[in-house]
């Protein structure tokens, strides 16, 4: 029986060795380092490693620019960071409470973890059911993955930190509580959800495309030198956001004229997806999941009152 649990043992090595997140800080700027994962959908080959995280070495410490899709990857990024420099963790600036952004947490919880107050609340009613979705889609790299709520209350406004002049900017287009942040001091954006760039964007908690599209003239105006979406390659011009509004608008359109007509959402699922987004990735899954979130909205604002009349 012994050798018959040895080998079981050593059967599951490297199994476990495989889920390494192998994490690979790029510098972008001064002081500023990209860690960019891939813009294709959670998977158990992946880790759930499809977002953009990021930290700032400032003269006073470094803060961090979200956690990650679980405890592993939040240790992962805080070994990456030591490897990089050895001044300590100060902070961590969540941008919202989407799971591949926040349940790194528990790496960080000796120190302050920030946010928006409404992703604090979107958190504490939404995080363990997302956690326990991220266990089923990526398997045991969520090993030991906990919520940890925010601690800190971000306001908008200037935020310095060691010399970086932070500008936090309070959105909500993508989950009706997101932060954008410019350092100053470099010229970064980090937009978080707010713009994906080569990858679908994804809905589930949008208060409206509208809002978001307000946001984007928002984040576009400010003066940046380079963009670091949410998810999807690091930018140095315009493009995302032209690939946002493009995608935005389409898909306004199309539910808007779907819901007009009358069509339910089978139908509008199996809509044509144009030619000019085809080398965004995951178009056709996220306009399922866009429709089933979006669309009802839609078809409400096209039911007139019947006691509007009277």
């Amino acid at each position: 029986m012994r050798w018959i649990l040895l080998l079981l043992l050593c059967l599951g090595l490297p199994a476990q060795a495989d889920l390494d997140y192998h994490l690979k800080p790029r510098q972008i700027a001064e002081g500023t380092w990209l860690l960019e994962g891939s813009t294709a959908n959670f998977a158990k080959d992946n880790g759930g490693n499809i977002v953009n995280t990021a930290f700032i070495v400032t003269d006073s410490g470094v803060v961090v620019i979200d956690s990650g899709p679980s405890k592993r990857y939040g240790e992962a990024l805080r070994q990456a960071i030591a490897a990089t420099t050895d001044k300590p963790v100060v902070e961590v600036l969540l941008t919202h409470h989407h799971p591949d952004h926040v349940l790194g947490n528990q790496a960080f919880a000796d120190v302050p973890i920030s946010a928006l107050a409404g992703t604090g609340e979107l958190l504490r009613q939404q995080g363990e059911a997302m956690a326990e979705n991220m266990y089923r889609l990526v398997g045991d790299w969520m090993r030991g993955t906990e919520v940890v709520l925010p601690t800190r209350v971000l306001e908008p406004g200037m935020h310095q930190v060691g010399g970086h002049r932070l500008r936090l900017l309070a959105l909500g287009g993508h989950t009706g509580a997101d932060l954008a942040i410019l350092d100053e001091t470099t010229g970064v954006l980090f937009a978080g959800d707010l713009v994906f760039y080569q990858r679908a964007l994804t809905t589930p908690n949008s208060p409206g495309l509208e809002v978001w599209l307000k946001d984007l003239d928002t984040l576009q105006a400010l003066p940046w030198k380079q963009l670091v979406p949410g998810h999807g390659p690091l930018a140095s011009d315009t493009r995302p956001f032209a690939q946002m509004r493009d995608y935005l608008g389409w898909l306004d359109r199309l539910m808007r004229a779907g819901a007009a007509r009358g069509d339910d959402m089978a139908e509008m699922i199996r809509s044509p997806i144009p030619e000019r987004f085809a080398g965004i990735s995951l178009t056709r899954y996220e306009l399922i999941r866009s429709v089933s979130h979006l669309y009802p909205r839609y078809e409400r604002q096209q039911l007139r009152r019947i006691d509007a009349t009277h």
